[in-house]
């Protein structure tokens, strides 16, 4: 098995007044997730919801900044880190991420072990 990070783009406008309500269907929606990664076969190894781009802080070189280095219209907002036969498999199960103001993105974690 391998592994393989699914990250979710969003527009972060899209939750930031949202109702208690907008965020109890959004976490369901990531608990059915979670079951179906293992329906499917995969295996969810970890993965976290972060904080508004608002609370960043950028570094590039010797240069601190507040916030993003960019702006854009979708923010990574979370991820998955799954373990996935191969390549199609992550994307069967990566399909099945909700992302509902944005979309995902699927990439391979790199062996670092020097073996």
């Amino acid at each position: 098995m391998t592994q393989y990070a699914i990250l979710i783009y969003e527009n972060e406008g899209s939750y930031a007044d949202a109702s208690p309500e907008v965020w109890q269907t959004a976490m369901e929606a990531h608990g059915r997730f979670a079951g179906q990664v293992g329906e499917k076969g995969g295996k969810i190894l970890g993965g976290e919801a972060l904080q508004p781009t608002t609370t960043a802080t950028s570094i590039r070189g010797d240069v601190v900044t507040d916030g993003p280095f960019a702006e854009t219209k979708e923010a990574l907002g979370g991820f998955y880190l799954i373990e996935a036969r191969d390549l199609d498999h992550a994307l069967e199960i990566a399909k099945l991420c909700p992302a509902p103001y944005g979309g995902v993105e699927v990439r391979p974690v790199m062996d670092t072990s020097g073996g």
